[in-house]
């Protein structure tokens, strides 16, 4: 049965934005654009039977499957290390995955991630990238990193929408009560202190990337149990607060505090911070977003090293190396390859189909692994949007939508007296527990349904905002985010994931690290690198 217009903004973004879309307004025209995605329909041949072999395969040292965050830097760390005879293999159009970009005639803007937390610490391979681009200053006197103030997020930085008026941060000040404000100022001395936890051997008890964090039981033991949970046994009941929390949960995870652990939620809080409440130097953004990071990381490989449109069907192990079977996405051409060192840079659901003795006997850690959908729009307009109270921001968030409102992808260049055309980009993470009747709703709605989607969010925020729009491009991720699920980050199953098959299998994706984050992507591409170059007999220092 087909949805009225009230029913699909409710489904989607829930009953307040229905409730306020779906006032009496003037009619208008429908916003132009297209949904933009196509490797979902390609993806999908994986399951649709065998398909051909090439006769002849043709030798290279080391074949990295995926072109991902992931898989770029692991072939980054191999170019790093001399090995040139390195192919990178990646079923889209163009590499980077979920951290893609695209531009248009006003400004570049993100597909997917749209910003890096400033590191800490001046050690690790995503240091080692941010000096590569020159976006290093130096380090101050306590050892932590400066940046090119260029790059960090400019103020006015955040600011949230409810009841007609934005207001400053991402905390709804406006009519809290003394409770919510002293929940509010607990829940923060708490999160200061698991920052500031040590073990016995100086770890951090949550660190970037989780590689790095203790596994001492006192805090691992906060793993098995829901955050929703931990924060209700905590006496963390302020409805503002729970928004607060809920919020940065769907923002990094994909869902709400009921749907990750307790130790994943307080990773969030702690992880990127000093024990005093300050989050390094802030964030580094670009208007394409972390779509600058793909393009350092290409950049430092050889023209010609990473090849799109190729799916690859099967990867099998054996006793020299791996033969791996693809076809041309474009031609159904077959092509093939006999590898030494094979770095698989793909998510476990996709890996449990290529890897041939895994189709024989299924992994038992595959089923841990969940993955949750989102849904990105870029809407271009010829001027910036109006708004009432707090000014436009570079995070613009909705209190009473499902979404997560929007970032400004010109916000760099944007000054108080310059409200020229701007592209506004907008996420939707699907956050309900049912992840496959999530990504069913995603694939089934049209284009014609994101368009309304899109505006009912936005409008009652903006008046005129539809005269001023002149493009909507929107691209679905069925299986974006790997979900820190209660009992997944510590269990064995992501544990056991990680391990090599054999000496020339490797294995490589931010799922590996629990959380869809660059920094757990560009870890486990390095980590795979050099097991390969092991493999390949060549001593390097190790980046991690």
């Amino acid at each position: 049965m087909e949805l009225t217009r009230r029913e699909l903004v409710a489904a989607f973004l829930g009953s307040a934005v229905a409730a306020s879309a779906c006032r009496k307004t003037a009619p208008r025209e429908p916003v132009p654009g297209a949904l933009v995605d196509r490797v979902v329909d390609t993806g999908h041949r994986l399951r649709a039977g065998p398909l051909p072999l090439a006769a002849e395969a043709q030798p290279v040292d080391v074949l990295v499957v995926g072109g991902g965050v992931a898989g770029l830097s692991a072939a980054w760390r191999l170019a790093a290390a001399g090995v040139k005879d390195v192919r990178v293999l990646e079923l889209d159009a163009e590499a980077g995955g979920t951290s893609r970009s695209g531009k248009n005639a006003v400004s570049a803007y993100p597909w997917g991630a749209h910003y890096l937390p400033a590191p800490l610490v001046d050690a690790g391979p995503v240091m080692r990238l941010l000096r590569e681009m020159d976006a290093v200053t130096g380090v101050d006197d306590q050892g932590q990193p400066t940046f090119d103030e260029t790059l960090l997020v400019s103020e006015p930085e955040e600011r949230i929408f409810y009841r007609g008026e934005w207001y400053e941060g991402l905390y709804l000040r406006a009519g809290a009560s003394t409770e919510d404000l002293e929940q509010l100022r607990r829940f923060e001395a708490r999160m200061n202190a698991f920052a500031a936890a040590r073990d016995g051997r100086g770890r951090k008890a949550f660190a970037v990337p989780t590689a790095l964090s203790s596994d001492d039981a006192e805090w691992t033991a906060l793993d098995k149990l829901s955050f929703a949970h931990w924060l209700e046994a905590e006496g963390f009941r302020s409805p503002r607060l729970k928004w607060l929390v809920d919020y940065a949960c769907r923002d990094d995870y994909g869902t709400t505090a009921e749907g990750v652990s307790a130790w994943a939620g307080i990773w969030y809080f702690a992880a990127r911070q000093n024990g005093q409440g300050e989050r390094s130097e802030g964030f580094l953004s670009w208007p394409e977003g972390n779509g600058r990071l793909v393009h350092q990381l290409l950049s430092a490989l050889p023209p010609g090293q990473v090849e799109p449109g190729v799916l690859v069907h099967t990867v099998t192990p054996g006793p020299d190396g791996c033969r791996v079977d693809a076809v041309e996405a474009g031609t159904g051409r077959p092509r093939a390859w006999r590898a030494r060192q094979v770095v698989l840079a793909c998510p476990r659901f996709v890996a449990a189909h290529l890897v041939a003795p895994w189709r024989e006997r299924r992994p038992e850690w595959l089923g841990a692994f969940q993955y949750g959908p989102w849904v990105v729009a870029n809407l271009t307009l010829s001027e910036a949007p109006l708004s009432r109270g707090f000014p436009l921001s570079w995070d613009n968030v909705l209190y009473e939508s499902r979404s997560l409102g929007y970032v400004v992808a010109t916000h760099q260049r944007l000054r108080m007296d310059e409200q020229g055309p701007t592209v506004l980009t907008w996420y939707l993470p699907m956050a309900g527990l049912d992840m496959k009747a999530e990504r069913q709703k995603v694939l089934s709605a049209s284009y014609g349904d994101w368009e309304g989607l899109v505006m009912a969010d936005l409008m009652p925020a903006h008046p005129g905002i539809a005269s001023r729009a002149r493009r909507l491009e929107v691209m679905r991720w069925g299986h974006a985010m790997v979900r820190p699920v209660p009992g997944f980050l510590w269990g064995p199953e992501r544990l056991a994931a990680q391990e090599s098959l054999g000496e020339q299998l490797h294995f490589a994706h931010s799922d590996l690290g629990g959380l869809a984050l660059f920094e757990e992507a560009n870890w486990f591409g390095v980590k795979a690198a050099e097991r390969a170059l092991k493999g390949l007999g060549r001593e390097s220092p190790s980046w991690l």
